[in-house]
C-alpha cells in the first residue's frame, strides 16, 4: 500500500482542487478492483449446516446396534449426536464417532477433534435451550471405567442448580445408566422405554437449534 501510494503522489496532478480530485477518483477505482477481485459471496442456497445434510436414509451404528436415524438429531462426517433411550436429565444425549471406535485412544486426531467439537457445540445449544447453568460432559473408557457400549461416547447432560443433592452421585447416575443403556439396546430384549416417536419428538426438537 505504502508503495501504491508513493506511486500515486509521483505520477497525481500539482494543483489542489486537480490533485483532492484525483487522488479520490484513483482510490476508489483501487476499492473496486480489489473488492471485484477477492471478495466471493456463495449463494443462500448453498450453505447448508452440517445436520441439514443428514437424510433418513442414513446409517449410524453404536457399537454393535443399529440406530435409527431418526434418533439422531445432529452429524458432522466424523461425529454424530443422538437422544437418549431414558435421559438422566433433561437433554440428556450422546456424542458419538461415526466409525466404531472402542476406545477413545483408538480415535485419530480428526475424530477426537470432531467429537469434541461436536459435544462442545451440542452442549451450547442445549444448555441454553433447557434453561440451565452449566453442562456436565462424561466418558467411561472401557468396562472398568463403567463403559457397556463398546463404542466411544460423551454424555452431555445439561444442568441446573439442584438437580443433584450432591454433584458427584450423577457420576453413580451415569453408570447405572450405561448398564441400563445395554439391556435397552439389546435386540433380543422388549423396548420398554420411550417410543421411537417420543425419542423424534425430542429429535425434531433439537434439529431445530441447528438449522
Amino acid at each position: 500500500m505504502v508503495k501504491l501510494f508513493l506511486q500515486s503522489i509521483a505520477i497525481a496532478p500539482t494543483t489542489t482542487a486537480s490533485r483532492c480530485s484525483w487522488f479520490i477518483s484513483h482510490s476508489l477505482k483501487r476499492c473496486r478492483s480489489i473488492s471485484s477481485t477477492t471478495i466471493t459471496l456463495p449463494k443462500a442456497s448453498k450453505i447448508k449446516s452440517a445436520s441439514a445434510q443428514m437424510s433418513s436414509t442414513t446409517q449410524f451404528t453404536f457399537g454393535p446396534y443399529k440406530i435409527d436415524a431418526k434418533e439422531v438429531f445432529y452429524s458432522t462426517p466424523l461425529s454424530y449426536a443422538m437422544v437418549n433411550l431414558r435421559p438422566l436429565l433433561p437433554g440428556n444425549v450422546l456424542v458419538c464417532p461415526r466409525r466404531e471406535a472402542k476406545r477413545f485412544a483408538d480415535l485419530t486426531a480428526d475424530e477426537t477433534t470432531d467429537l469434541w467439537l461436536t459435544a462442545q457445540k451440542i452442549g451450547k445449544q442445549l444448555e441454553s435451550y433447557h434453561k440451565g447453568s452449566s453442562t456436565t460432559f462424561a466418558i467411561q473408557d472401557g468396562p472398568q471405567a463403567g463403559q457397556t457400549v463398546p463404542h466411544v461416547h460423551i454424555h452431555v447432560l445439561p444442568r441446573k442448580a439442584g438437580d443433584f443433592e450432591k454433584n458427584d452421585e450423577i457420576y453413580d447416575a451415569i453408570e447405572v445408566k450405561e448398564k441400563e443403556l445395554q439391556q435397552k439396546l439389546d435386540l433380543d430384549k422388549e423396548r420398554k422405554d420411550r417410543s421411537l416417536e417420543e425419542m423424534n419428538q425430542e429429535a425434531d426438537q433439537y434439529r431445530s437449534l441447528f438449522l
